[in-house]
Order: C-alpha cells, then structure tokens, then sequence
C-alpha cells in the first residue's frame, strides 16, 4: 500500500536534517486523522527546531511492521518508526537506547510497567508509545433483564452464561481464539488461572499445570456447554466479537478501552469488571502497549531526542490518547486524563495500567511464539481437542526458539 507523506520538510535547506518517520495508523476506518495528528505535531515542532524537518508517513497496522522491517533490510532505515514491536531492531544493536534520545525527566514519566517491558539486556530501547488494558465487558441490558451480577469468578461467569444462553443471546461468552489477536484473550485467561507465559525469571512456561487447568476447564466448562456462540472459537476474531457485542449480540467478552465507544455510539450499554479468576477477581489484567523507537542508521541521534522528547509532552501525548481513546504511556498525562470527566470511563482501565503484565515483549522469541500462539491455540478448546497436547507443543517450540536468541 502506498504511504500517505506528510509533505512537511519538503523545503529543508542545506543545513537542515530531515527526520523519516514511519507510524501506524489508530484511525478505526484507516482514515486521515492519525495523518492529520503528526502533520500537525510536525509542523509545530518545525516552527520551534527551524532546522529539522520531519516527513511522516502513516501505514495501516496490518502492514506497518513489514514495512519497517523491509526498510531495514534494504538498508533504507526510518530514523524513528512508531510499530508494534522494537525486540529484533534491539538485539540486531540497530537502535539507540532511551538513555540516548531522552531526557531524565521524560525518562521517568514512562509508566514502570510499560518501560520495564521496553528492556532488553536491562537496556530500555522501546519507547511505550500508547497502551491499553484488558476488562471484561459485559452488556447491562442483557444482564438486568436476566437478574444476573457480573462475575467475580469462573464458576460465576458460567453460571451467568447459562442464564444468557436461556435468554437467547447469540454469544453468551465471546471467546475470540482466532489468528487476529489470540495471543492477548490467551495472556488474560492464563493470568485469570494465576498462569501465565513466562515464569519470574522470563523462562517460557506455556506447559505450565496452572495454564492446562484455565484450557480444560475452558474447553470443558464453556466450549464444550455451548456457552461460546455458534463460531468455533479458533475461528473467531477479535474484530468478529468486538463486532458482534457492538450489534447486541454478546452477553460477555474481554475488551479494550476503543470498544467501549463503539459499543455505546451503537446504543450498547457497557459494564466493565476485572477479569474472573478462579476465587476471585484476576490478580493482574493484560497489558498491550505500542512501541516508538530511533534507528541508529543515519546517525540522527540529537535531532531524533528532540523530537521524541516533543512527542512525549502532555499535549501531544492527550492530544493522540483522547482522539482515540487510548491510554497514555506516561504518569502525568494519566493522571490529566484521569481528572477529566468525560472520560470517566477510561479510569478503570488506567487503575490497572500501572500493574498490568505485559506479554514477554523484550525477547526476540517472541514473535515467533506469538504467532504459533495464534495458530494453535484455538485448538486447545474444539472438540476433541487436548489442551495439555496443544499447551506441549508451543512450550517445546517456544523453548526452541528461546534458545536460539
């Protein structure tokens, strides 16, 4: 697909450096907004750096990493790309570390959670660029006009899902297992059973017995009763359920916090809860953040410091986080965003942002295993299905590509 250019810089001059940066696009519709956001944030750090100039081009998410991976390999390197994962560039030594670019005070207005997942080696080189947490959704009508509470824990989640399905709702649980996002609903079950992907010391430990127990008694207890919708899971995204609960069509699903606007602009009152564990609400929610990054290759580290630096002010932090509803990556800016009103329903999800586990990010693995995450998990939970085998499987491949890093 052809990048939509900024055009800003096109008159730099002979003293001037030109910033290439690449970005992902958060416009639902793949529309010109998030284009009109950098050509706007550009343009005013021009006015204030006269001679750097920044050209901005924004991809569409499912592209946006190939293509940055395909500037890299031909030795064309954006100076700053904005994607969805920084691991490989750092252990590769293509990128500059945040002590490099950033100042200690925006070095440490990064949310502990989010710069620690941007490590690699105890070296930060991830930027977290935005964020997003994991709650479970729940739609209000369906559950006051079945009597029921929101669940607090497995046991209670089934229960209501039985009741839904009496009523005649079409997904009474949404269990989206497909290639698109399976890798995250995986992380917020497995932490919900007190599992998780790796163990303390970041050693994989998909095969764990705390991770089979949450994929038996999801294949048992929710497939296997039906409570899941006609879709078998593994065949299900997440843009299908997310979909379906904005058209009325599900009593319960894990969510993120763009759903919730979705949902209500289509008339869907939305409740939101900690995800269920075992006896109790999750320890800890699914953390997901974005990535914003400076390639070393054309030797622009002060220029890209300063406007990394300008990007992570509160404005233009608020200024991206509010128009799409997104988390910011920093404490002041949550904080901000926390105060005001009318996004009173993004607190619940920023009460937890300081917490939240995020998925192994900083190993080079882990793309690898998320990818055969995707394509094996749904395999755990469909009839038949042995969710010990499945779980066997990815450990001894996600061990095999853990020891290749």
């Amino acid at each position: 697909m052809t990048a939509v250019l900024s055009g800003c810089g096109s008159d730099s001059g002979p003293g001037d450096v030109m910033l290439k940066v690449v970005a992902a696009n958060y416009d639902p519709a793949d529309g010109p907004s998030n284009q009109q956001y950098w050509d706007k944030l550009a343009a005013a750090f021009e006015a204030k750096n006269p001679h750097i100039k920044v050209d901005v081009s924004v991809y569409p998410w499912p592209v946006v990493d190939a293509k940055v991976a395909a500037m890299v390999k031909s030795g064309h390197a954006p100076d700053i790309a904005q994607i969805g994962s920084y691991s490989d560039y750092a252990a590769a030594g293509k990128l500059y570390s945040a002590d490099d670019l950033l100042s200690i005070a925006v070095q440490s207005n990064f949310l502990s959670s989010l710069s620690d997942a941007g490590e690699q080696d105890r070296v930060q080189y991830g930027l977290p660029f935005v964020a997003s947490t994991r709650l479970l959704f729940y739609n209000e009508k369906m559950f006051a006009n079945a009597g029921i509470k929101p669940p607090k824990t497995w046991a209670e989640l089934k229960a209501d899902a039985e009741v839904l399905k009496a009523q005649g709702v079409k997904y009474p649980y949404a269990l989206p297992l497909g290639p698109e996002e399976a890798q995250v609903e995986t992380m917020q079950w497995m932490l919900s059973g007190n599992g998780g992907y790796t163990d303390g010391v970041g050693t994989y430990t998909l095969d764990s017995a705390e991770n089979a127990k949450t994929f038996n008694w999801l294949k048992n207890d929710l497939v296997g009763a039906h409570l899941t919708g006609p879709v078998a899971p593994a065949e299900f995204s997440r843009k299908q359920a997310y979909a379906a609960f904005t058209k009325g069509e599900v009593g319960m699903l894990n969510g993120h916090p763009q759903l919730v606007q979705q949902a209500v602009a289509k008339g869907v009152k939305v409740g939101m809860v900690s995800m269920p564990g075992i006896n109790g609400p999750a320890k800890s929610a699914t953390g997901v953040a974005d990535w914003i990054m400076g390639f070393k290759q054309n030797g622009h580290r002060e220029e890209i410091g300063k406007f990394l630096n300008d990007v992570f002010s509160d404005k233009n932090v608020l200024d991206l986080t509010e128009r799409y509803n997104l988390l910011p990556s920093t404490t002041s800016a949550s904080g901000m965003l926390a105060d005001e009103p009318k996004y009173k329903f993004l607190k619940t999800f920023l009460d937890q942002l300081p917490t939240a586990q995020l998925p192994p990010v900083g190993k080079t693995s882990w793309s690898q295993v998320s990818t055969d995450v995707k394509k094996e998990i749904g395999k755990a939970v469909r009839p038949g299905g042995n969710p010990v085998s499945v779980l066997n499987q990815l450990q001894t491949q996600a061990s095999t590509a853990q020891n290749a890093e």
